[in-house]
């Protein structure tokens, strides 16, 4: 990757200048490399002057120009300047640049890759709605979002392992079982009144209808206590079943689908509770069992286990975390969780910390809401139900690359409206029609080439020379370095940004380079680029979980 060439050419500077007195020892603050808001400064520039310059006591700019003096020759490196007030910036060979297309060529399907986990194990736990019914529009945005990164992730060199965490204990399940007890007594004639903190959605009565066309009424003798077990669980295998379905129609899937219910069977949570009672992190007031987070920062204790003596999910995501880190040990674990758990981030930081982790090993990303629109009109129930409007309708009505890409192209913090007339469109108000098409055309000039018998393996791309030719390359080159933005900072939009960008950049270059023409040696030579950009834009489509088309 280009930029850790760049960092590695000013760190042997640095240390030379150092070496020779040019600077003074003192510690080098991180190097790192941008790209200049105005590109007739060059394709990269450094601040690392301005950071030296107050601990070496000399100003930004002299530092600059010393640095730039001692750096070695690159043939990456057509010029090196200085600018005020002590940037450096670095302009790409265009000999340099032609010959990555061989490159990108040679690499294929791994272009893009790189070795920033070093192998590093990383859990990712993304959706985890609790199995009480249909996943709607806002959980799909939590899973493009996870499946998005675990991708991108595992481009960047860690072991990613995907995980669903099934709440499948405590009270909402208990309000689940027991209003899908009381629908299916009504729809079999008996009376029976739904509990107050029920599920009143139609979904439930389907449910219970699709049970009894199964089951019949055999669960209407049996003792309540027994029907409501046996029923509940039938109840919710189906609704697990449900989700698995929607979420991989949305090319979304797990490795682990893990039970809540499994941390008490197994013993988690009862060595998760232990390891804290002896750091002295648990206390018992007011009948109940606390966590005391005031002893690591926090401005108020935590109930675990209330005073009936049952635990509060709090209790069961320490459990959960013990297990991912204590027993699973994965290096660093990422939860995406909806905008309803933002005040549950830092009592899990504590409790992390409380457990003997590094907190900063637990990262969370919260997931904000999604509104629907048709246009300008908000669209706020279910044209099917009349009442939620679940994942699966949206997925039918806008298809799978339209809510991949649109999910995935937001900050997970951030508000966002979900046009579906948009994500139907045919045209270039449409990204991901936008961005596909320019996949579709690159095909259709290799096709052309492959009807015509043209074979360019030996295209001489020293003949790309042309403005719109050099930019599509470097546009190009930029993948890797998106992909390590994506992995340092958790933000999968990057890649959507990226992907829009390339097709914009490889539309210039059609309508201003002829690929195909009677020059032949030229032909082969912007074949061999166009390849190129086949490759780069079919990795970014893929990273993002989408199609690649080769027609539209």
């Amino acid at each position: 990757m280009i930029k850790q060439r760049l960092i590695e050419l000013l760190s042997q500077a640095a240390t030379q200048a150092q070496k020779s007195s040019r600077l003074p020892s003192v510690a080098l603050p991180e190097i790192t490399i941008e790209h200049p808001q105005n590109p007739e400064h060059g394709d990269y520039a450094s601040s690392f002057p301005l950071k030296l310059a107050r601990a070496a006591g000399a100003s930004p700019l002299n530092i600059a120009e010393e640095l730039v003096g001692l750096m070695a020759p690159a043939p990456e490196i057509e010029t090196i300047t200085v600018a005020p007030p002590g940037f450096i910036n670095f302009t790409l060979s265009s000999v340099w640049l032609v010959r990555q297309v061989d490159s990108i060529l040679a690499a294929g399907d791994t272009y893009g890759n790189i070795d920033l986990g070093r192998g590093s194990r990383v859990q990712v736990e993304f959706v985890s709605v609790n199995p009480t019914g249909p996943l709607h529009v806002g959980h799909g945005r939590g899973a493009i979002l996870g499946s998005t990164l675990a991708d991108v992730l595992a481009a960047a060199g860690y072991r990613v392992e995907k995980e669903y965490y099934i709440n499948d204990v405590g009270s909402q399940m208990d309000a689940f079982y027991h209003s899908l007890y009381a629908r299916y007594q009504q729809c079999l004639g008996t009376d029976a009144e739904m509990p107050s903190d029920g599920y009143f959605g139609n979904y439930m009565v389907d449910l219970a209808k699709e049970i009894i066309a199964e089951e019949g009424n055999r669960f209407l003798p049996l003792p309540p206590e027994k029907a409501l077990s046996q029923l509940g669980q039938i109840g919710l295998a189906k609704i697990i079943e449900q989700i698995k379905s929607d979420l991989e129609r949305l090319g979304v899937s797990f490795d682990v689908w893990f039970s809540e219910k499994s941390l008490y069977d197994n013993g988690q949570y009862q060595k998760a509770m232990s390891l804290l009672r002896e750091g002295g992190y648990i206390g018992e007031k007011e009948g109940a069992t606390w966590f005391v987070s005031t002893a690591l920062g926090e401005n108020k204790d935590n109930v675990v286990v209330r005073s009936d003596g049952s635990p509060t999910y709090f209790a069961s995501d320490i459990a959960y975390h013990y297990n991912k880190f204590l027993e699973r040990k994965f290096d660093t674990v990422i939860n995406i969780w909806g905008a309803d758990h933002q005040g549950h981030i830092s009592r899990m930081k504590a409790v992390v910390a409380a457990l003997g982790i590094a907190p900063e090993r637990l990262k969370v990303i919260i997931s904000q809401m999604v509104t629907l629109r048709r246009g300008d009109e908000l669209v706020r129930v279910s044209k099917r139900s009349g009442d939620i409007i679940t994942l699966r309708e949206v997925v039918d009505e806008v298809g799978v690359d339209a809510c991949r890409y649109f999910f995935a192209s937001r900050t997970a913090d951030s508000q966002m409206d979900f046009d579906l007339e948009l994500a139907k469109k045919q045209s270039a108000d449409n990204p991901v029609y936008y961005i596909q098409y320019a996949h579709a055309r690159i095909a259709s000039i290799l096709r052309l080439a492959q009807e015509r018998g043209i074979s360019y393996g030996d295209g001489d791309v020293s003949l790309l020379t042309t403005e719109p030719e050099l930019t599509l390359i470097r546009k190009m080159l930029l993948l890797p370095e998106v992909v390590e933005v994506v992995a340092h900072t958790l933000e999968p939009h990057h890649l959507a940004y990226y992907a829009q960008d390339l097709a914009t950049v490889f539309h210039s270059f059609y309508m201003q380079c002829r690929v195909v023409s009677d020059d032949e040696v030229l032909t082969k030579a912007r074949l061999k680029l166009v390849e190129a950009a086949k490759i780069v834009l079919s990795k970014t489509l893929h990273l993002m979980g989408m199609t690649a088309p080769d027609k539209m």
